[in-house]
């Protein structure tokens, strides 16, 4: 079966799927993404997803191509003609096709594009054991809570994870931890949880909202605030969280073994947590 594509208002092979070489997205990553998680063929935390890329569009004033309601049909439509059960849905927005100059056009129409990724989510292999991650610099611009197809620092940043057998790249600006490349990084200290305030130097991960969610109801203490690459370090515990890796254990950082080199116990119940969430409320 041939994977599916929607652009643009049609439904195509994923290899006749296509763009203009002018759509603003290519010339000037002006655009923005999501990627929702799938799990039993339904959309886990998909409203707050759509709230971040409605968030996202208007912090660079651009308009949504369809009404969220019937952007939430298509990607229900797209998992159904992808046989999706599980993996993830990404959908891209950006400000269409129009002559190269950098000021907005007037009357470009926005492109739409979505495609699936079949991925082991519940049953990933690596948090049984936890991933090893590394600290690099961040090299991003100053508006990080848009979430820009603009990529290249976080590519950058992974395929140094990548030249050491990491999972992941946790950026550093200045001492303090800001981020993963492509998550939302998390400490444990003597029973406190610590990650990073929201502001325009962060993502606000939707992982990260409903992580929130679920230690406010087992009466975890969480602060909400900037830490530095030694705190992060000396913790007892870390984990990452995303869309497509759900809650991570992280059992190395650099050279240094956390938590004795197994999944921290907060961790593992928040991931259990959250699974058992995500199947109970997803849509679809």
């Amino acid at each position: 079966m041939p994977r599916i594509a929607y652009v643009n208002g049609a439904f195509v092979p994923l290899e006749d799927a296509k763009v203009s070489v002018l759509d603003r997205g290519f010339l000037f990553a002006d655009g923005v993404y999501e990627v929702t998680a799938v799990i039993d063929g339904k959309l886990v935390d998909n409203a707050a997803h759509l709230a971040r890329l409605e968030r996202s569009l208007g912090e660079i004033e651009m308009a949504h191509p369809v009404p969220l309601d019937t952007l939430t049909e298509l990607q229900l439509e797209l998992a159904r003609r992808n046989e999706l059960t599980e993996g993830g849905i990404y959908l891209q927005v950006t400000r269409g096709a129009a002559e190269r100059d950098f000021a907005y056009p007037k009357d470009a129409t926005p492109t739409l594009v979505m495609f699936t990724q079949e991925r082991n989510l519940v049953d990933d292999p690596r948090a049984k054991n936890g991933v090893a991650v590394v600290t690099t610099p961040d090299l991003r611009w100053k508006r990080r809570d848009i979430k820009s197809v603009a990529m290249l620092a976080q590519a950058m940043a992974k395929q140094e994870a990548a030249k050491v057998g990491a999972a992941e790249a946790i950026m550093v600006e200045d001492g303090v931890v800001t981020e993963g490349s492509s998550s939302t990084a998390w400490i444990v200290k003597d029973g406190r949880l610590i990650t990073r305030n929201l502001s325009n130097s962060v993502l606000p991960g939707v992982t990260r909202l409903s992580v929130l969610a679920l230690c406010e109801e087992l009466g975890l203490e969480v602060e909400e605030r900037t830490y530095t690459v030694d705190e992060l370090h000396e913790a007892d515990e870390v984990f990452i969280t995303a869309a497509t890796t759900l809650v991570m254990p992280v059992t190395k950082v650099d050279d240094r073994i956390m938590s004795n080199g197994a999944p921290g116990p907060i961790a593992t119940r928040l991931r259990q947590l959250y699974i058992e969430t995500a199947r109970r409320t997803s849509v679809g």
